[in-house]
């Protein structure tokens, strides 16, 4: 698509302005992942509503979900749309396929009054632990879909972006002078990075202090967080008391040092989780968040990048559907649980005043939960088989050592993994049964910090089922009504 005409120009026109204004008044404004690998997602209406009653202004997506992105029309706040790393061949090898992704997913929702001011092609795609899978198709995509936008008639509204892990560059000093790309990806660090700059794009790059402690328990946790380090980094006549300014001020020396020193730079995400390990929980997660927002909005921004510091805070919401293969933290990054309650305060440095504002109009199934039926011994051999599976098929990331749920004994343990199921599972009868080891009850099972959750209703429930089942499914299910219609006619 060309051009706009009509309603829909009026309407980029004004997302152009408000953006302007933004850009102008030259203060960061805080943003927000939104992650949807959850088993029951809340309304995106309810999620848009909840980011503006606690003030935030950008929101950035890991996909172009249709229900997402129409609840985000006129609401105001600035949007980095995802391209998923599994779309990035496609999008490399086909500069059609590229075209019709911008036209399907950015210009007809700009055009609809959706304030998109990024797309994040691809995410994290050059983690070693990828071994190298998308380092061919990457900057390509970026390319074509640069390209697309342009086309589209987009390329001075719409930037495109390439969210990394802060692992593409390092230091062998640990002194952020010393910064560079990774030896093994410099070249094409180089290439993106040249094309973001030729364009108007920014550098988007994800910090986490909490994996640094996660992996190396010997990491001085003092320098994870703000309030000064007693083991402070010194280089040259700045001296380092936080992981965050010399790790960001890392990439600024390896973008200056190769000719692209004024480069924007976008912090993806940046947070801490609240469950999962000993390092994870409420209080350490409300230090550091709370922390990294004082930090930032003091303007100051970091020795080597002054002023304004643009930032997404991972993430809104908890999701019982990532993978647990970096660690059981990955669930619970959220500042929200899974149904919009906070976990602690904090002050965004805008109209929230400190008191997060839970998500409103949530409806919940029935005040039930399962349990492990009293009667039942210890000793039982089915115990065991039946708590793996429900922990398979579940989340029990909240059972461990030093986890919120740490502190149950072992029948709460099993209660809690059979509960879990259950509530994943709609309250539905079948999934409290356990081969006759579990019953129902109507007391709270909770205690301490081990909620025990309710689940919540979810809106047409039958067809995130039969998303989640895949588009195969879909197809026999049709070909099987087919049938059905062609026998009846």
């Amino acid at each position: 698509m060309g051009s706009v005409s009509g309603h829909g120009a009026a309407t980029a026109v004004v997302v152009l302005v408000s953006w302007l204004c933004a850009a102008a008044v030259g203060v960061g404004a805080i943003g927000a992942n939104w992650g949807t690998q959850t088993s029951h997602p809340l309304p995106p209406d309810t999620v848009v509503r909840m980011l503006k009653d606690n003030g935030f202004q950008k929101v950035k997506l890991f996909d172009a979900e249709d229900a997402t992105m129409n609840a985000l029309k006129k609401s105001g706040l600035e949007v980095m749309v995802g391209i998923p790393n599994d779309m990035l061949w496609t999008m490399a090898t086909s500069m059609k396929a590229a075209q019709k992704w911008v036209d399907t997913n950015v210009s007809s929702y700009f055009n609809d009054g959706v304030s998109i001011r990024y797309v994040a092609v691809g995410n994290e795609p050059f983690l070693e632990t990828y071994n190298g899978s998308f380092l061919q198709t990457t900057y390509p995509a970026i390319k074509n879909i640069q390209s697309a936008l342009i086309k589209a008639g987009l390329g001075n509204q719409v930037k495109v972006t390439c969210p990394l892990n802060a692992d593409v560059y390092t230091s062998p000093s640990t002194k952020p002078s010393d910064g560079d790309f990774r030896t093994d990806i410099h070249d094409l660090m180089i290439a993106i990075v040249k094309l973001l700059s030729d364009n108007g794009g920014a550098f988007t790059v994800n910090i986490y202090p909490f994996i640094s402690l996660y992996i190396d328990p010997n990491f001085p946790v003092d320098y994870a967080f703000f309030e000064g380090a007693s083991s402070p980094i010194v280089d040259g006549s700045i001296t380092y008391t936080n992981m965050f300014d010399a790790n960001y001020d890392t990439l600024i020396w390896a973008l200056k040092k190769n000719g692209f020193g004024n480069l924007p730079v976008i912090v993806g995400e940046i947070g801490w989780p609240t469950d999962g390990d000993r390092n994870a929980n409420a209080q350490m997660a409300q230090r550091f968040n709370q922390g990294f927002m004082t930090h930032i909005a003091s303007g100051r921004g970091t020795p080597m990048r002054p002023g304004p510091v643009d930032a997404y805070l991972f993430s809104l919401i908890d999701e019982d559907e990532k993978s647990i293969q970096p660690g059981n933290f990955e669930r619970h990054w959220g500042i929200f649980t899974y149904d919009g309650l906070p976990k602690y305060q904090l002050n965004l440095g805008t109209a929230n005043s400190g008191a997060l504002m839970r998500a409103k109009g949530v409806k919940y199934l029935e005040k039930k939960w399962c349990v492990l039926k009293p009667s039942v011994s210890l000793n039982d051999p089915k115990i065991a088989d039946n708590v793996g599976y429900a922990c398979s098929m579940a989340d029990c990331t909240s059972l461990g050592y030093k986890t919120s749920c740490g502190m149950l004994d072992v029948r709460g343990n099993i209660s809690y993994a059979f509960n879990n199921y259950y509530q994943k599972n709609d309250q539905d009868d079948v999934a409290c049964g356990f081969q006759n080891l579990a019953t129902t009850t109507g007391q709270d099972p909770s205690t301490g910090t081990c909620r025990f959750g309710i689940m919540i209703e979810v809106d047409s429930a039958f067809s995130w089922r039969l998303q989640g089942l895949g588009s195969n499914f879909l197809l026999m299910l049709l070909l099987v009504l087919l049938q059905l219609c062609l026998s009846f006619s």
